[in-house]
């Protein structure tokens, strides 16, 4: 597994999930994201759209409706 942060070999630490933020909106759940783990990326993508589909450690993709409402739990990949 290499983490997709250039220049490091190691993952960044913190929670792998954050059942919490399902069901908020996913500008909240972007800044909880943000503000508990700065190292990691966490796009806003809405349902349906195609992703690449590697695992990266320090990415946690934020899943929305069409009412930007998270609509998968986000997890670390």
């Amino acid at each position: 597994m290499n983490p997709c942060i250039p220049g490091t070999t190691q993952c960044p630490h913190g929670k792998n999930c954050r059942p919490e933020l399902y069901g908020t909106s996913g500008e909240k759940a972007l800044a909880v994201i943000k503000r508990e783990n700065p190292m990691v990326m966490a796009p806003i993508v809405k349902e349906g759209t195609p992703v690449i589909m590697n695992y990266c450690c320090d990415r946690v993709w934020v899943w929305v409706d069409n009412s930007s409402v998270v609509v998968r739990v986000p997890i670390i990949g």
